[in-house]
């Protein structure tokens, strides 16, 4: 059953709440100042309280760096870099991000401007709207589930068809094996209760990609309400993807892997 409406949908104003946002970063010098900008304003604007936690992978490139004159510019209440010794993973990196984080509900998004903050207030209101437990941004729907208006289609630019053949393939690979549910397994731009995470995030076992989609159905199977957003996804703009062989071939065995346990 579809959850019901328990306020409209308006302007956000103050909020008792406060988001924390985990910014996972590796090369992302050029990235990370423009992201920070557009969330603070992004936060600022529609006053609500936030903060930004790096966990950055031992850049060479110098972000921590980058990330200190930050914390000079926004205070480092609002901006904390949690430093790790390597590159470890993406799911271990929420974990230790998830460990400092002091916000209610907490917000994961990539550094490298794929995920733009602007989407941010419309995850709040849909949240806010039907007391979500999670909501999670998607490229592949026209509308946001529940329904709500005056939200634009989702979409992706900056993709060869290639790319965009492996991602749509990804995803209805994993519906049709798993029945997730929503249609955006693969994304990693979503919001979620704290306490939410934590749960879901404890249980996960999985690495690389596939660790989003394994929170996504353990959610389903925990019975967390889910709801979803259409965005944007604009290809990074410094720097070059992660994604490669090794991934894909991961997800494959992940959604088995999944398919059999859960």
């Amino acid at each position: 059953m579809a959850p019901k409406p328990s306020t409209s949908i308006g302007h956000l104003g103050a909020s008792e709440h406060k988001y924390s946002v985990i910014l996972p970063t590796y090369n992302e010098r050029k990235n990370l100042p423009i992201i920070t900008w557009l969330l603070a304003k992004t936060f600022t604007e529609h006053q609500l309280e936030y903060e930004i936690v790096i966990v950055d992978d031992a850049s060479p490139d110098g972000t921590q760096e980058v990330a200190r004159q930050l914390q000079r510019v926004y205070g480092e209440d609002r901006i904390m870099l949690k430093p790790r010794a390597g590159k470890l993973g993406l799911g271990t990196a929420y974990v230790h991000g998830l460990s400092f984080c002091t916000g209610d509900f907490v917000i994961i998004m990539d550094a490298d401007f794929s995920h733009h903050p602007k989407f941010i207030p419309d995850f709040i209101r849909l949240q806010q709207t039907y007391n979500l437990d999670i909501v999670t941004g998607t490229r592949y729907r026209s509308t946001p589930s529940p329904n709500a208006p005056g939200m634009p289609p989702g979409g992706v630019y900056g993709w060869d068809l290639k790319r965009k053949l492996v991602s749509r393939g990804a995803n209805f690979l994993a519906d049709v094996v798993l029945h997730p549910g929503v249609s955006d397994l693969t994304g990693s731009f979503r919001l979620y209760r704290k306490a939410v995470l934590a749960q879901i995030i404890a249980l996960t076992q999985s690495k690389g990609y596939v660790f989003q989609m394994e929170m996504m159905v353990r959610a389903r199977a925990l019975g967390y309400t889910v709801g979803e957003v259409p965005i944007t996804f604009v290809d990074r703009i410094f720097g070059e993807s992660k994604l490669g062989a090794d991934e894909i071939v991961g997800y494959a065995k992940g959604v088995w892997n999944l398919f059999t346990s859960i």
